[in-house]
């Protein structure tokens, strides 16, 4: 399993999102609407539209993106890993950081981006905000008109399947399996919205997505027959 692939080549990512805004009754009404008649979806006998608001932050039509980290492999023999986090209130201004560091990555033409159930979320999500923003998708993330092997997005989910779609494994419950730190040790993703809204703790979120992203590293590199990366060799640059 991937044995063509250097680690080094690889950006490793995670994104925490919340809701658009911190309640439904504040929600402009036209989307009001529009989350009425896409929660009937998954609402519960008599559940109201602004009681399962807080899943809102999922769907990119309704959300938006607080926190993009990503990670690097900058040395081998041992594995050294550098991590950076974009956040913040202002949406548009941190994926455009993203944006900018993201085309200079993939000027390497075996740049490849990873995450887990990326495919399904992180991926489309980043993609779809940024369209929201008028900001240009990078090619390496832009999937449109693409043969299959010209796609350069790995997912540590559907590498694990192995072609099986069954089910769903979380990154906890494949940390756990792979006997690899979990991320979960502090929050976990359904209280993102409420520490964002309610604590006004970002840095906390921070902190939760560049462990995520440690552990999608962790993951794929187990997946290729390759050491850990040692707790002494983790750096975050992000001024938290």
């Amino acid at each position: 399993m991937l044995v063509n692939i250097k680690p080094e080549d690889i950006l490793f990512l995670d994104i925490e999102t919340v809701p658009a805004v911190s309640s439904y009754s504040i929600l402009d009404p036209i989307f009001q609407d529009h989350w009425e008649k896409k929660s009937k979806q998954f609402r519960e006998g008599e559940q109201t539209a602004a009681e399962v608001y807080d899943r809102a932050g999922i769907y990119a039509e309704f959300g938006k993106i607080i926190c993009i980290s990503v990670g690097l492999i900058k040395e081998k023999n041992p594995f050294a890993f550098r991590i950076k986090s974009f956040y913040g209130d202002d949406e548009k201004a941190l994926l455009s950081e993203f944006s900018d560091m993201l085309s200079k990555f993939s000027k390497n033409k075996e740049a490849l981006l990873c995450a887990h159930n990326g495919k399904e979320f992180d991926y489309p999500y980043i993609a779809r905000r940024m369209i929201i923003n008028r900001i240009i998708i990078p090619d390496i993330l832009d999937n449109a008109g693409k043969k299959p092997w010209e796609v350069k997005l790995l997912d540590t989910l559907d590498l694990w399947k192995f072609g099986d779609y069954k089910s769903y494994t979380s990154l906890d419950l494949l940390t756990a399996i792979l006997n690899i730190a979990s991320p979960k040790d502090d929050i976990d993703g359904s209280m993102v919205a409420r520490i964002y809204y309610d604590e006004h703790d970002i840095k906390r979120i921070v902190r939760y997505c560049e462990k995520d992203v440690l552990a999608v590293a962790q993951i794929l590199l187990r997946f290729m027959n390759l050491p850990k990366i040692e707790e002494g060799k983790i750096e975050s640059v992000t001024l938290i």
